[in-house]
């Protein structure tokens, strides 16, 4: 199939699939997530041939993203399965107005339509978007990266046959290069958001080359402010998580900044340091460097005006946590940073659509029309209006024959 034969043909699975009753589509869901654990080593067998492909050229970084395990992979089937048992996306009811009596207004939850996904060395990712997509009733073709080739195709064609009888296969598609994608880019008429998961490069090439709205984060330069009223052990653990847990996620700390009357400066930097991690500070120090590994950045500020500078100066908009026992100081903080997810005692680890309860995500995004942060369900969805009348028309309320009520409705 051509991309567009692709395109068009997922639009019309995807008109199948919201078509479908809520238990039916979570029916569907559940089967795609027993797919995933039967075929276990089937997946596992060709995520191990991606990483012999790419261990003597990805980082270490990039191997952490590619690789998959059991544990993983029991993982995304739980996350399918809470997906399927959400409350119905489709067709929700946001607002209820009589404009005049017999006359009824209602604004409902829609499909956004076809979405084209873009993806870099997380083959996990594919489950998770296949699975919103289903779960939203979105047509949805993807683009994984190159050093995940092979695990990407074993899991499409996993997940699509699970689609059947009830829905076509194409309605998730698979492309494989470069040239494929570019010719998605240019069907504004037939694909309805782009979703890039990946580098900045990236985002920003995307962004350059189609007229098709854009959702996505660009860098992932997350922050850690401990305040001068934080307790040393809590500022301790929570930095080790924020850096150690995955240090090639996005949601990873990147810049450590520290009040300078913090009492605990030397066990937080000698805690990092016995983990593995590697500090940059000084005047020499690029606070925009997302380094993905063990490694951060580190400052020194005067108080909360300076933390919320900096993280507006060098952020990137997508996670920042402040530490402390100061709760007002914590709610300033909360109010006055402009990023997409804002914490108060807890790790950036915690901006993940999984665990904040979405089931899964399709990405996290830093922009600020649409969904915000993780993106999961109610992020692939628009609204449509209905009207319910019986045989009205415009004239009379333009002669003043018939009035406005504009009347809420429960």
């Amino acid at each position: 199939m051509t991309p567009r034969e692709q395109a068009v043909a997922a639009r019309a699975a995807a008109q199948t699939l919201r078509g479908l009753s809520t238990a039916a589509r979570a029916r569907l869901l559940r089967r795609v997530a027993s797919t995933l654990e039967a075929e276990a080593s089937t997946i596992l067998a060709a995520n191990e041939q991606d990483i012999r492909r790419g261990a003597a050229t990805l980082s270490d970084a990039l191997m952490a993203r590619l690789r998959l395990s059991p544990r993983k992979l029991e993982s995304l089937a739980d996350g399918i399965r809470d997906l399927s048992e959400m409350e119905e996306p489709i067709g929700r009811i946001l607002r209820k107005t009589e404009l005049a009596p017999n006359l009824t207004l209602q604004q409902v939850t829609s499909p956004l339509g076809v979405l084209l996904v873009i993806f870099e060395s997380r083959p996990d990712a594919l489950p998770q978007v296949a699975s919103l997509a289903l779960k939203s009733g979105n047509g949805l073709i993807l683009k994984g990266g190159r050093e995940a080739a092979e695990t990407n195709r074993v899991l499409h064609e996993l997940i699509a046959g699970a689609l059947r009888p009830d829905v076509s296969p194409h309605a998730i598609g698979l492309v494989q290069t470069r040239e494929e994608v570019g010719d998605l880019l240019a069907l504004d008429d037939v694909i309805d958001l782009v979703i890039p998961r990946g580098s900045n490069a990236m985002v920003r090439q995307i962004q350059q080359n189609t007229r098709i709205p854009v959702l996505g984060h660009a860098d992932g330069i997350c922050h850690v402010y401990i305040d001068a009223a934080a307790d040393p052990s809590m500022a301790l653990e929570i930095a080790l998580d924020a850096k150690t847990d995955y240090p090639a996620a996005c949601n990873a700390m990147e810049t450590l900044l520290v009040h300078r009357d913090f009492e605990g400066l030397e066990g937080v930097l000698e805690g990092l340091r016995s983990a593995g991690v590697t500090l940059h500070q000084g005047p020499e120090t690029d606070f925009r460097t997302e380094y993905g590994d063990l490694a951060c950045s580190v400052r020194v500020v005067a108080g909360l005006e300076e933390a919320i500078a900096h993280i507006h100066a060098f952020g990137s908009g997508h996670t920042d946590a402040i530490i402390t026992a100061d709760r007002a100081l914590a709610q300033a903080f909360l109010d006055r940073v402009d990023s997409a997810c804002v914490f108060h005692n807890a790790s950036t680890r915690f901006a993940d659509g999984y665990r904040f309860g979405l089931g899964a995500e399709v990405g996290i995004s830093t922009s600020r029309i649409h969904a915000r942060g993780p993106v999961g369900v109610d992020g692939l969805l628009t609204t449509r209006w209905q009207l319910f009348g019986s045989g009205d028309t415009a004239g009379p309320f333009s002669s003043g024959e018939r009035t406005f009520t504009h009347r809420p409705q429960d």
